[in-house]
């Protein structure tokens, strides 16, 4: 058993972030990090020598360990208060954006490259705006600091090692199972470490597990009256064309943010994460499902360009377990790829076929997923959501001409839970004293800047509060 005065569950961008703002801010508090995963120095993939997923147990590195996810994606900083979750709509968009500088030049200090994509080009990006509109499109303007896949594991590698070496204690290989309420106050967690359990009490707890970890809070919030309601889950596709397709949108704005509202069904269906001249890759998460998502280096580059699109389911009443039906697209996907993604041309798509291997050897566009398997999504994706999918494609086909090719590749399954929105005011605060739920698994943030800026207010609140 521990005593600390705080606790945080996840070593994620939020997480991380919180423990390092009060450091910065001159706490003398005692922190504990809890991460289920390895030290970033310690994570390792190791398709790069097997070709395939192996499905590495207990968890895989690829999400799981100091940083989460955002070690191995492509590392991109949103640096728009528009971009990144609804944490804005909490604690107003004027503050969130000078909380999203402040956050920036933490990453700065840490060696984040001081180049920012997406700025300048004024005439070239009235250009692509035009085209959008004219698709029905919204462009949104944001800039972009690219730390490159290789580069941000440096740069969390730092981080880890700045906290360590002022007092925090970092416990790897240890999984939270539980928090400890008494008298509607949380006074801590129940851990499991090397298959023994044991207890940490603390006068603080912050839960920050990331996306991986938004069923289990979604379950904990269940169990212990944690005042929070169903929020938006995306279900979609990642989309890999050749860098020439995308050439102009690469170099003036590195991504591009669209959002429309195709017809019929006008649900919200946007880009996110696009990554020139990148890779496809496959994540893991803990009960087996098998998901898509795409990364870039600094240096390795690919022929090709890949990006994700989304559509956002919101459910209401009888529904509310958004996350459970978004696995199970999924599951049903891995299903049909024998536990692998799925890759499939999008004119055969509209030709009402499966692909065929041999049909992706021969083609212009060579899948940067090697063991993703040919076959069929549209059997498993819901047809709300393929419906939606199409007709977004076929938009982006006019602000990018040749983005709707038969030899278009999409990837599935893409799934994003943000779901389960737990309630709380502007100071970051539960209806349960000492609790805090932060990042992507709190339903209030999505990516690496967003996460890191509510754990910079963490700090700083709980700071204020210590004086």
């Amino acid at each position: 058993m521990k005593t600390t005065n705080y606790v945080i569950v996840g070593a994620g961008p939020a997480g991380i972030f919180t423990a390092l703002e009060l450091i910065r801010l001159g706490s003398d508090k005692k922190i504990i990090i809890v991460e289920k995963g390895a030290p970033i120095e310690k994570r390792s993939c190791p398709k790069s020598k097997t070709k395939k997923c192996v499905n590495c147990k207990p968890y895989c590195h690829i999400t799981t360990g100091f940083s989460g996810a955002g070690a191995f994606s492509d590392g991109k900083l949103s640096l728009s208060s528009e971009v990144g979750g609804d944490l804005p709509s909490l604690i107003g968009d004027s503050f969130a954006q000078e909380m999203i500088n402040y956050t920036d030049s933490i990453y700065l200090e840490f060696g984040a490259d001081p180049r920012v994509e997406g700025l300048g080009n004024t005439e070239e990006v009235k250009a692509i705006r035009k085209r959008a509109i004219q698709a029905g499109l919204k462009l949104v303007d944001c800039p972009i600091r690219h730390l490159g896949t290789e580069k941000a594991q440096e740069i969390y590698y730092s981080i880890e090692k700045y906290l360590i070496e002022r007092g925090v204690e970092i416990m790897f290989g240890v999984e939270c199972k539980n928090l400890i309420l008494e008298d509607g106050i949380c006074r801590g967690i129940e851990i499991t470490v090397k298959g023994e359990a044991d207890k940490i009490f603390a006068d603080r707890t912050i839960v920050a597990t990331g996306r991986r970890g938004a069923d289990w809070l979604e379950d904990i919030c269940a169990e212990h009256n944690i005042a929070h309601q169903p929020g938006t889950v995306d279900i979609g596709v990642r989309v890999e064309v050749r860098n020439e397709v995308l050439e102009q949108v690469n170099n003036v704005l590195y991504e591009s943010k669209l959002i429309g509202y195709p017809h019929p069904f006008k649900n919200k269906v946007r880009t996110f994460c696009q990554n020139p001249g990148g890779f496809v890759s496959q994540e893991n998460y803990d009960n087996d499902l098998a998901v898509v998502n795409g990364h870039s280096y600094k240096e390795l580059k690919s022929n090709n360009t890949n990006l994700a699109i989304l559509c956002s389911h919101n459910f209401s009443e009888p529904f509310n377990q958004p996350i459970k039906y978004a696995q199970k697209v999924g599951e049903l996907t891995n299903m049909l790829g024998a536990g692998h993604i799925l890759v499939q041309r999008f004119g055969d798509i509209l030709d009402g076929k499966r692909t065929w291997q041999k049909e992706l050897d021969r083609s212009n566009v060579r899948p940067t997923l090697p063991d993703a398997v040919a076959g069929d999504i549209t059997a498993a994706m819901p047809y709300r959501a393929m419906t939606n999918i199409i007709n977004f494609i076929q938009a982006m086909d006019i602000v990018v001409p040749g983005f709707a090719s038969t030899e278009t590749l999409l990837y599935s399954p893409e799934l994003k839970f943000y779901s389960n929105r737990v309630k709380m005011d502007e100071r970051l605060n539960t209806n349960i004293k000492g609790l805090h739920c932060l990042g992507d698994s709190s339903g209030w943030t999505r990516g690496l800047m967003m996460a890191s800026v509510m754990g910079v207010l963490m700090g700083k609140y709980i700071y204020e509060e210590e004086k």
